[in-house]
């Protein structure tokens, strides 16, 4: 195949291609190549606002582990459809850019310091009560964030969850509206049905019907195509064994691991924050004078309680918990590693305003010993080394594969085995054969029609496999004799569900004219008062049944009929209609309220959102 590559880039048909690409790139312009390299880096466009490719990255890859963890440790990831995935975190995206825009249009805002009290506040990254840097940092390193990006992003979550909820929370319902809804949904109904069962007894089929259904439908009776595959395998943890840790590089991970180790300071503080009503002058004269009142040996917990601006902290004297380096402001975080314990700040101006910032407690880092972290370490130490090993014979196995015209050739150079599959289908098999990369791997042109080697498929992280097909086994045609019996099960099915239905319409046909058949009166199953949740009730009948016109007269019913998925024939008979007869309870009009008006809500919230779309310039790239 390479051979031939090469041998035909040499010749007058490569010369061809090559004179039409230049001729189309310059028939398109320099112009479109600067803009599909500027765009390059983006996904999309809104109103003028990039969404890049590494944002989208990271939301599919969002998208993925939330997927995965609701479908649980047992599903096949490579289930899962790229292009759906991508697509939907695209719109998710530009969906919230939308948002954000709509926001900030809107003059929402959400003040950084609600924020760092959201933060210190979630109970994820609390220990024992407190506030740790250490869990918080953890948490959100396996949402693939950093404090930075997971700050701005929950700063957006903020503003669109303050839209979302201005727009759904103005939903309301007028009391004629609670009215006329909860008359229809306490409305009950009384009927009657009469079942026409299929009965397959009556069904009578020859070997001709049989053989006629068999040439009429012979592309349902094919043997399904199926494939015989050789794979190798590769499997990360088979390189544990293959490599070491030196003592001096233990050493080195364990200081490495204790230098990240940093102290908890539990601070408590007052802030004065700028307003429209009080300039940053004032803030800092009045921070002041709560300083020398302070110096005077008033309570600081009171005086927080007092004048504090922020409520988050000022009801528990301004108490803001443990937390290490990176959570504060700098010039508050300095401040705040300057104390002793028991000392007040001089006044410190951050991006909030002016604090006064007391040092209650410091917690100091337990350091532990190496024998303690030795197993972790060496387990650390080995990860990095086989995943590096992992990734560099991986890469020998695609290339060694490309090479060769089969399997022996890469599985001798690795030290690998050569394993078969079972034979197995386009809807996959046992093993290997379940993983969905594999499968359309095994059924690609590449692989089954060119007999090529597959590139290296990735199960799961700790494994990875090279297919070929081995044995193709196309479809054939069934003989009539290993089908007869499925035929003459599904096509009395069939008829007998044909001949409920024909009886049942001329029997409705009758009905609604006005007879009433002697034979069928004693077999009428009676209901009174059902409701749209009645129990022991057909859905499909109960469907219909609440579809059904009120009877114009009484007396005079009304007729339907209904077929169900066993093939019987319902015929069901509306005889009444009853609307409640007591006033809605206080209790009860409110609940109806509630849920209507939310209702209300989230639909003006998606004609706001789907104006926004219909307004925007989006461009998808």
């Amino acid at each position: 195949m390479l051979q031939n590559i090469r041998d035909n880039s040499q010749g007058w048909i490569a010369k061809t291609i090559i004179g039409l690409i230049v001729a189309l790139l310059a028939l398109t312009g320099v112009d479109a190549i600067f803009t599909s390299t500027s765009n390059s880096q983006n996904a999309a466009q809104v109103n003028g606002e990039e969404i890049t490719s590494a944002e989208l990255g990271q939301a599919v890859e969002m998208q993925r582990r939330q997927l995965l963890q609701q479908l649980g440790r047992d599903f096949d990831a490579s289930l899962l459809d790229e292009k759906l995935l991508r697509d939907s975190a695209l719109n998710g995206l530009i969906e919230r850019t939308l948002l954000l825009q709509g926001a900030e249009k809107a003059d929402f805002a959400f003040s950084k310091q609600a924020l760092d009290q959201l933060v210190l506040q979630t109970p994820e990254f609390l220990v024992d009560g407190k506030f740790d840097a250490d869990r918080f940092d953890q948490v959100i390193r396996q949402l693939g964030y950093s404090r930075l990006q997971f700050r701005r992003m929950l700063e957006e979550e903020m503003l669109v969850g303050q839209l979302r909820a201005g727009l759904a929370g103005s939903g309301f319902v007028t009391d004629e509206e609670i009215a006329a809804f909860a008359r229809l949904e306490k409305q009950t109904r009384d009927f009657a049905t009469l079942t026409l069962a299929a009965d397959s007894a009556a069904v009578q089929l020859s070997d001709d019907d049989i053989k006629a259904y068999y040439e009429s439908q012979a592309s349902e009776f094919m043997s399904p195509e199926q494939v015989v595959l050789e794979y190798v395998e590769l499997n990360k943890d088979d390189f544990f064994d293959e490599v070491e840790v030196s003592d001096e590089a233990l050493q080195n991970a364990y200081r490495d691991e204790i230098a990240n180790l940093a102290e908890q300071r539990q601070a408590a503080h007052i802030l004065i924050e700028p307003s429209d009503s009080l300039s940053d002058e004032q803030a800092k004269a009045k921070i002041q004078e709560i300083e020398k009142r302070l110096q005077q040996g008033e309570d600081f917990a009171a005086l927080a309680k007092e004048f504090s601006n922020d409520p988050g902290s000022a009801g528990s004297g301004g108490d803001l918990g443990y937390a290490g380096p990176g959570v504060y402001d700098p010039a508050f975080e300095e401040a705040l590693y300057a104390l002793e314990k028991g000392q007040v700040s001089a006044p410190v101006r951050s991006e909030f305003g002016w604090h006064l910032i007391k040092l209650l407690g410091v917690q100091a880092p337990e350091v532990p010993t190496l024998d303690s972290l030795k197993d972790k370490l060496l387990r650390d130490l080995k990860a990095r080394q086989v995943e590096q090993r992992f990734v560099e014979v991986s890469k020998q196995l695609e290339d060694s594969a490309f090479e060769a015209s089969d399997l022996a050739q890469p599985a001798q150079e690795l030290g690998l085995e050569v394993k078969t599959t079972e034979a197995f289908g386009r809807e996959g098999g046992e093993g290997i054969a379940a993983n969905r990369q594999v499968i359309q791997a095994a059924f690609s042109a590449e692989v089954l029609e060119d007999g090529s080697n597959s590139s290296v498929i990735e199960l799961d992280p700790n494994t990875a496999v090279v297919v070929r097909v081995k044995e193709h086994k196309k479809p054939q045609r069934l003989a009539l004799e290993q089908v007869a019996e499925s035929i003459r099960e599904q096509l009395t099915k069939v008829r007998a569900s044909e001949a409920a239905k024909a009886s049942g319409e001329e029997l409705l046909n009758a009905l609604r004219s006005g007879k009433t058949p002697d034979d069928q009166a004693s077999t009428w199953k009676v209901t009174e008062a059902a409701t749209r949740n009645q129990e022991g009730v057909e859905p499909a009948v109960l469907q219909e049944l609440f579809r059904m016109p009120k009877p114009s007269d009484a007396g005079k019913p009304t007729f339907a009929g209904v077929s169900l998925q066993n093939g019987d024939y319902v015929i069901v008979r509306l005889d009444g209609v009853s609307e409640p007869e007591k006033a809605l309870s206080d209790e009860e009009k409110a609940m109806y309220s509630r849920f209507l008006a939310s209702r209300s809500g989230k639909q003006d919230f998606s004609a706001f959102l789907k104006q926004l779309e219909a307004e925007a310039d989006i461009e998808r790239f």
